[in-house]
C-alpha cells in the first residue's frame, strides 16, 4: 500500500504576526511533496533520511501525548530498521514546510487513533495543531504546529487568532494578468535564528507597538480583502505591509533581495514579503501585472503559485 503524499505549505499572510495573535492565511503548495517509503537502494539520500528518522524517533519516545493522539513509536522504530525514509522534494530552509510535511506524514501513519482530515471538528483541529507543535519543536525549538497542520489537512486554513482556526475557500484562481509568485533568494534560511531575532526585537516597546498597531492591521486587512477578492484595498494594504517589513524585518530579508524589494515599492510594479521566517529561501511576490514584474526581476528564479 502506498502512503499518502504530503504537500508543502506557504504562509501567504501572518508570518511572525501569528506569534502575536494576528490572523494568518496558509495554503498547501502541491509543486513540492513528500511521502514515507521503504528504501530499496543504498542511495546516500535514503540512508541520511533513515538516520534522521532514527534520531527523531528517539525524541518522539519521550513525548507525552494525549491518548487520542498518541503515536505507535515502537512500530515507527521497527519500520525505520527496515529502511523507512522520507522521500521528499521539498527544499529545506526555504520556508515551505519541509519538517511540517514529515511531521504530518508520521502522525497520519503512526497515530493509534485514525483521524479523518476531511471531517475534523474545530476542536480536534486545535488539539492536533497543539500536538503538531510538540512534534515539530524537535526541528525549530518552538513551533506553533501550523506548518504540519496545513500539510496534514491539505486545505487552506484561516487562523483567526491563537484559539480559532478553520478551513477556508481560496478565491478561485483564473488566468488574469495578476499573480502571486515565489522568488528564490539563492540561499537557505534557518528558522531558529530568525525567530530568535524576532523575540529580541519584541523586547523593545517601540517594536511591539508598531507590530500591534501597524503590521497586524495591514496583515489582517490583506487577508480580508484577498478572500473577498477585493483587489484595490488588497494592494493598498499590501504596499503598507511590504513597506513595514522593509523597515522592521531588515535582518530577515536576504541581502540579495534588498534592492528588488525597494524597487517594487518605488515602482508599484510588484510588492514583496517574507515567506515563512525569512533569512533565505523563498520570498513572496504579488503583482497586478506578472509580465511586467517578471521583466523587472530578470535574473531571479521565480515560480507562479496563483493567478488572478
Amino acid at each position: 500500500m502506498t502512503n499518502p503524499l504530503f504537500y508543502a505549505k506557504i504562509i501567504l499572510f501572518g508570518e511572525y504576526g501569528m506569534i502575536e495573535d494576528s490572523q494568518g492565511l496558509v495554503v498547501p503548495y502541491s509543486f513540492y511533496k513528500g511521502t514515507l517509503k521503504f528504501s530499496d537502494s543504498e542511495s546516500e539520500f535514503e540512508k541520511k533520511s533513515n538516520q534522521h528518522l532514527q534520531k527523531y524517533s528517539d525524541f518522539l519516545v519521550n513525548l507525552n501525548l494525549p491518548e487520542n493522539f498518541s503515536l505507535d513509536v515502537s512500530r515507527f522504530k521497527e519500520d525505520i530498521s527496515k529502511g523507512l525514509f522520507f522521500d521528499s522534494n521539498i527544499p529545506q530552509g526555504y520556508g515551505v514546510g519541509s519538517s511540517g510535511a514529515l511531521v504530518a506524514a508520521i502522525f497520519e501513519k503512526y497515530c493509534f487513533t485514525k483521524h479523518d482530515p476531511e471531517n475534523i471538528s474545530r476542536n480536534d483541529l486545535k488539539n492536533i495543531k497543539a500536538i503538531f507543535g510538540e512534534m515539530e519543536s524537535y526541528f525549530h525549538g518552538k513551533s506553533s504546529g501550523m506548518d504540519p497542520l496545513i500539510c496534514y489537512m491539505n486545505l487552506p486554513i484561516l487562523i483567526e487568532n491563537k484559539e480559532n482556526l478553520g478551513k477556508v475557500a481560496m478565491p478561485k484562481g483564473e488566468e488574469g494578468k495578476g499573480a502571486i509568485f515565489l522568488i528564490d533568494s539563492g540561499i537557505t534560511g534557518e528558522t531558529g535564528p530568525m525567530i530568535q531575532i524576532f523575540f529580541e526585537k519584541m523586547k523593545t516597546e517601540g517594536f511591539r507597538k508598531t507590530l500591534k498597531e501597524e503590521f497586524i492591521r495591514y496583515n489582517n486587512a490583506c487577508i480580508d480583502s484577498f478572500l473577498k477578492k477585493d483587489m484595490n484595498p488588497f494592494f493598498r494594504n499590501l504596499k503598507k505591509l511590504s513597506h513595514w517589513a522593509y523597515e522592521h524585518f531588515r535582518p530577515m530579508i536576504p541581502e540579495s533581495i534588498f534592492n528588488i524589494w525597494k524597487k517594487g515599492l518605488d515602482s508599484n510594479a510588484y510588492y514583496l514579503k517574507l515567506c515563512g521566517s525569512g533569512g533565505g529561501g523563498y520570498i513572496l511576490g504579488f503583482t497586478k501585472d506578472y509580465e511586467k514584474a517578471e521583466k523587472m526581476l530578470d535574473g531571479f528564479h521565480k515560480e507562479v503559485i496563483y493567478r488572478f
